[in-house]
């Protein structure tokens, strides 16, 4: 291919439509789980977390819910992913075996997010949420009238971590903060250093994102064996926790998620017309399962 400006352009065209494509058909599963929340600045507060909203009978005025303030912050970080092309792949017009290439990078930009979400969840066991607290821990602050109590999300054990997940909110466990959107650029005009130094032609995809937790109210983490014992025992403990006012928050389990390894035990406990002993299993298809590569 002749090099100048016009099929250089082209070039670029037709590997920004192959990243598009991929990127739009790649799966993603980060949404289930995480709130996606626009961001406008290098870094969001979110002083909400750690309250939440309820009805009263209105008599007399209306009171006013005075969030209590949290300084929970999420600063957003900048991720590339970049590929070269050789100037003399260009003029031998074996441009287009590079288009699988671009191809995958707009799988990767899908899936990135993925990749982020997950990791964070896993390591809730030692990373800190909004009140101070690992967001998976025993000892979670809670008022009840004027004390504090100490509340748990993290059933104990120390074999392969599984989680239950209420879904079912506008907030989520995790959020996924967004400042700028995975795109496609290339340094391909021939004044570009690169190209003028090293013959090569760079496109790439890049964003500024990051992810952290939610309320932790609804994810609870276990390390025990996964059995019917051990899910009925998470699931009342999340249908049991109260707010701060004392009042049950409602919290309905909605998803088991779990690695790879548990696939299996997951299947056998919420998904299994019968148990291991015959009998009715009364935990069936009471919560969708996710086994996700991402916490192998």
């Amino acid at each position: 291919m002749e090099i100048n400006r016009a099929n250089l352009r082209n070039l670029f065209i037709g590997y920004q439509t192959a990243f598009q494509n991929a990127f739009a058909g790649a799966p993603s599963e980060y949404q289930q789980i995480a709130l996606t929340v626009p961001s406008t600045t290098s870094k969001e507060t979110y002083p909400w977390l750690g309250k939440t909203t309820g009805f009263r009978e209105w008599i007399g005025d209306r009171v006013i819910q005075n969030l209590e303030l949290h300084d929970y912050t999420i600063k957003n970080k900048p991720f590339e992913n970049t590929v070269g092309v050789n100037r003399e792949a260009i003029e031998d017009d074996s441009y287009g075996v590079f288009s699988p290439l671009m191809a995958q990078l707009g799988q990767d930009a899908k899936e990135h997010p993925d990749t982020l979400v997950f990791r964070l969840l896993a390591d809730g066991f030692n990373q800190k949420c909004y009140d101070g607290q690992n967001f998976f821990d025993t000892d979670h602050p809670v008022k009840v009238g004027n004390r504090e109590v100490s509340v748990s999300n993290f059933q104990g054990g120390t074999g392969t971590a599984w989680y239950l997940l209420d879904l079912t909110r506008v907030i989520k466990p995790i959020i996924f903060q967004k400042r700028k959107d995975y795109n496609f650029v290339a340094l391909q005009d021939e004044t570009d250093e690169n190209v003028f130094m090293r013959k090569e032609y760079i496109y790439g995809t890049d964003a500024r994102v990051n992810t952290g937790f939610g309320l932790w109210q609804l994810a609870y983490a276990s390390k025990e064996p996964l059995d019917s014992q051990s899910f009925n025992d998470v699931y009342a403990a999340m249908q049991s926790l109260k707010g701060d006012n004392g009042n049950p928050l409602g919290i309905r389990p909605k998803l088991l998620l779990v690695p790879p390894s548990l696939r299996a035990a997951a299947l056998e406990v919420v998904k299994a017309e019968r148990n291991a002993a015959g009998a009715t299993n009364i935990n069936r298809d009471v919560v969708d399962v996710l086994a996700t590569p991402r916490l192998a």
